[in-house]
């Protein structure tokens, strides 16, 4: 009897191999039948389940982001039971930094994504991300949770903050790329952000 075709099995499959074709040639370079041929499929087949380049692209895109949000889980349970802010957002903009193959290429895929998206009208009306503000309302969420617990600078605005850090690692993310620094004078440079802010300031005098 033939096997059954898992059809979301064979999306991430396709997807997959978007991935390592884009993380070698660029995703402005990647067509429909290199995926085909990366995956061992049929150009018919990726066509099938995805019918144009810009849905192809816009599936890889949320399979890379479900990939991420893995890498931060493990990053989170390795940090123990009961991480703490701190631990928590230092997990979630670390594991965006370019440290090893598997981040570079969602660096190098995420960023290049969001340069097409405004180039690109087929993408620009896909939406790139579905709630762009979610990274900073958690992030914000942490600080001001790390705050009231005394954990952290009261007089820091944490939405401020919440902004500057993440814009802060998505630009050391490509100075890793471009070979400007290395992953280990970035996670620095973010750690002496995050020890300013988690801080709480002493009254003066004392």
């Amino acid at each position: 009897m033939p096997r059954r075709v898992d059809h979301e099995e064979r999306r991430t499959q396709i997807a997959e191999a978007l991935i390592r074709v884009a993380g070698r040639r660029g995703l402005h370079a990647v067509g429909m039948r290199d995926v085909a041929a990366e995956a061992g499929v049929s150009l018919r087949l990726v066509q099938y389940y995805f019918e144009t380049k810009e849905k192809l692209l816009f599936y890889g895109l949320q399979h890379l982001t479900d990939r991420f949000t893995a890498r931060v889980g493990a990053r989170l349970a390795a940090a123990g039971p009961d991480p703490g802010p701190r631990a928590t957002v230092e997990a979630l903009l670390s594991a965006s930094l370019p440290t090893d193959g598997e981040s570079r290429t969602f660096h190098l895929l995420y960023s290049s994504y969001a340069i097409l998206s405004v180039t690109d009208e087929a993408l620009a009306a896909q939406p790139f991300i579905d709630n762009p503000d979610a990274a900073e309302n958690a992030v914000a969420a942490l600080l001001e949770q790390a705050q009231e617990a005394g954990r952290a600078d009261p007089h820091a605005d944490a939405r401020t903050e919440a902004i500057s850090l993440l814009a802060m690692a998505a630009t050391l993310g490509t100075s890793i790329l471009v070979g400007q620094r290395s992953p280990e004078s970035a996670i620095a440079v973010l750690h002496h952000h995050l020890d300013r802010i988690f801080t709480p300031s002493r009254p003066s005098g004392t």
